[in-house]
């Protein structure tokens, strides 16, 4: 169902889901999507989300919270790096207000990105899924300015006087460090998908994403671009490690 909760000041759109059957100690996921798109612009971010929400629910048996991001959807706010950050903390926290007590991140792309800096200064988050996801946004950070326009263009910026103070907003491009995020996850579970064809993200920076972590498990999939919320192997690759960390809460360390 749609669902509205804070993050800050602002408000916040996103889809709740729910198993069918009431799942005892059911674990929460927050689920974020990746940047906008020319062709798949701010308002139309995160669309298939809420149908992934819905099936990990029904399938897996987990609460899921799939998120807008300020300036994407329905939800308030203009985009920063910072910003986002403090989103998937207020995903985190409303998931954990609905009595959720083990709450777990999945991220793509950017999204991926802040969930393993999120889960790396909280050290209450259970575990994170990172598919397709930067290690760095240095070359972001590099042409801020240029930055600035494509925000604009694909719509995750729409205020003209936004950001007030550029070289502050442009700061918080190098400030947020993923590989840093899953070097402090361990040794919490970190899942990292990659696709092997992807143009936009290089295989390198899953790599070194897991080299940080020292305990994730890589899954490469072969001839897979950088959209793989839309790569049945991929999803495949996700409900299946969800399911054995909901098994694996269920048994306990010690099992067998």
């Amino acid at each position: 169902m749609d669902h509205t909760f804070p993050s800050g000041e602002l408000s916040l759109r996103g889809h709740f889901a729910e198993p069918v059957d009431a799942v005892p100690d059911a674990p929460g996921l927050v689920l974020c999507h990746g940047f906008p798109t020319r062709g798949r612009e701010a308002p139309q971010s995160g669309l298939s989300f809420p149908e992934l929400a819905q099936r990990i629910a029904a399938e897996v048996g987990w609460v899921v919270l799939a998120m807008n991001f300020r300036g994407c959807g329905q939800s308030e706010g203009q985009f920063s790096l910072g910003g986002w950050l403090d989103d998937v903390r207020a995903g985190f926290d409303h998931l954990r207000s609905l009595g959720v007590d083990d709450v777990w991140l999945c991220g793509f792309g950017t999204g991926g990105s802040l969930a393993l800096c999120e889960a790396g200064r909280n050290p209450e988050v259970r575990g994170v899924a990172a598919l397709a996801t930067p290690a760095d946004f240095d070359d972001w950070a590099r042409h801020p300015r240029r930055l600035v326009l494509h925000a604009r263009e694909v719509g995750v910026v729409t205020d003209p006087d936004f950001p007030p103070a550029l070289d502050r907003w442009a700061a918080e491009l190098r400030q947020v460090r993923p590989v840093e995020g899953a070097r402090r996850l361990a040794p919490r579970p970190l899942l990292v998908v990659h696709g092997d064809s992807d143009d936009l993200t290089p295989s390198s920076d899953a790599e070194a994403i897991a080299a940080a972590h020292g305990a994730a498990e890589f899954r490469r999939v072969g001839g897979a671009g950088h959209e793989l919320r839309h790569d049945p192997r991929a999803v495949a690759v996700l409900l299946g490690w969800l399911a054995r960390q909901r098994l694996g809460a269920v048994l306990g360390p010690d099992a067998d």
